[in-house]
């Protein structure tokens, strides 16, 4: 039996309240180095060029990436490869794996399926560890489920080019996010056969890949815990992606898909999950994915949890279309909170707002494509603008709230074009 879920905003408080006492354990890091990690984290810095490469044909791969990363597919950043959003235009609801933006910390480990074991530990089970391997958890009851994956990050460089402000961290554009068809098992499943008990609070995954150094202090590997409320809900330990095995750069062979909840909690290449009846800290839920700034809590906010309203074109940025001719002008918008219920479309810079047709049937932590038609008249340079409102009534706004990391930016973009 588990204790009664509570709502996520009642978690994040009470952690809040922990963290700000120094009731929770800093797992696996000391806390005075999160606390200096905390005080860094506060103050706005440029974003990275070096951290933002383009690819060009002589750089089809990453190091550290196992899969080919074609110009065309991807513009690399740092450790990580951003989908162009242009290449989603032909691939349906379904991003291929082929397509699917990375999101890597270090590098892809390289982890055998016959000689993978997953350890649930830790004092929020009855008794001691249990193991499963790769056969006995494909053994389970297993579970298919459609969400999508996005970065926390995703859209930070608009926050300097559109709201002419500092933030720090991979300059994404929009396309850190793919949504797939995710096979696997309930984690909910896996903590029941381990015996987690009445009193457990948190639920802490931590992957396989290498430690993580950031200016000269060893993180360890990256984990982030869950509220046992959230880890007994909806997520999934998944094997398959898309119908196939997980390919390396998504997590071979078994990680956490956590539906609408930032990409941090979605765990490639996980090996362990402690169990814990202590509620638990890692740099990845204080120093990282909290909101600082002009406006919050010197501790920063709440760990961040549910995802944002967001919208884009499947254009390159810059494209050019033909005077006096009709388009089809096609795009996406998704919402980590309630179903996308209408998305309006604005081919004069936003003088004026028009519906666009909705392609796919709405539905929590995916996306739905939609289309809208233009014939432009005049010759010259343009901008186009997609506005996403969900079932909620929430509404994408004209401007995001000032963070000094860069997170969860979700103003409507502006998406520059040429008219010839």
């Amino acid at each position: 039996m588990t204790s009664a879920p509570r709502s996520e905003a009642a978690y994040d408080r009470l952690r809040l309240r922990q963290w700000t006492r120094g009731d929770a354990a800093s797992a696996g890091i000391d806390r005075r180095d999160l606390l200096k990690l905390v005080a860094a984290a506060s103050v706005a810095a440029p974003l990275v060029p070096a951290a933002a490469s383009p690819a060009s044909a002589s750089q089809p791969g990453l190091p550290g990436v196992v899969k080919p990363l074609p110009p065309e597919l991807f513009t690399l950043r740092g450790t990580n490869a951003e989908t162009n959003f242009a290449a989603l235009r032909d691939t349906g609801l379904l991003t291929p794996a082929d397509r699917f933006f990375v999101r890597n910390h270090t590098t892809t480990p390289s982890v055998d399926p016959a000689r993978w074991t997953l350890t649930v530990w830790g004092s929020g089970l009855h008794g001691g560890p249990v193991d499963f391997s790769y056969d006995a958890l494909r053994a389970l009851p297993s579970v298919t489920r459609t969400a999508f994956i996005e970065c926390a990050g995703n859209g930070r460089s608009y926050f300097t080019s559109q709201q002419d402000q500092q933030v720090s961290g991979t300059a994404w554009t929009l396309g850190a996010i793919g949504t797939a068809r995710w096979r696997g098992v309930r984690l909910a499943e896996v903590l029941r056969r381990a015996g987690i008990d009445r009193h457990a609070v948190d639920v802490l995954p931590r992957g396989l890949d290498a430690e993580v150094v950031s200016d000269g202090t060893n993180l360890g590997r990256v984990r982030r815990p869950l509220p046992v409320s959230k880890a007994m809900d909806d997520v999934l330990l998944a094997y398959e992606m898309n119908g196939e095995p997980l390919p390396p750069d998504h997590g071979a062979p078994v990680r956490l898909i956590v539906p609408s909840w930032v990409g941090i909690a979605n765990i490639k290449w996980v090996g362990d999950i402690e169990v814990s009846a202590q509620p638990l800290l890692s740099p990845w839920n204080t120093s990282l994915y909290r909101l600082f700034g002009p406006g919050y809590p010197a501790e920063g906010s709440a760990p961040l949890t549910g995802q944002t309203l967001k919208s884009a074109f499947e254009l390159a940025p810059g494209a050019s279309f033909a005077a006096g001719r009709r388009h089809l002008i096609t795009g996406r918008s998704w919402s980590g909170g309630a179903p996308v219920r209408s998305v309006d479309v604005s081919t004069d810079g936003g003088v004026r707002w028009r519906p666009a047709r909705l392609r796919d049937e709405p539905r929590t932590g995916s996306w739905v494509r939609w289309t809208a038609d233009w014939s432009p008249r005049r010759t010259g340079p343009g901008v186009l603008l997609a506005r996403a409102t969900d079932r909620s009534g929430r509404v994408q706004p004209a401007v995001t709230a000032h963070n000094t990391q860069g997170y969860l930016f979700d103003a409507v973009v502006r998406h520059a074009v040429n008219v010839v």
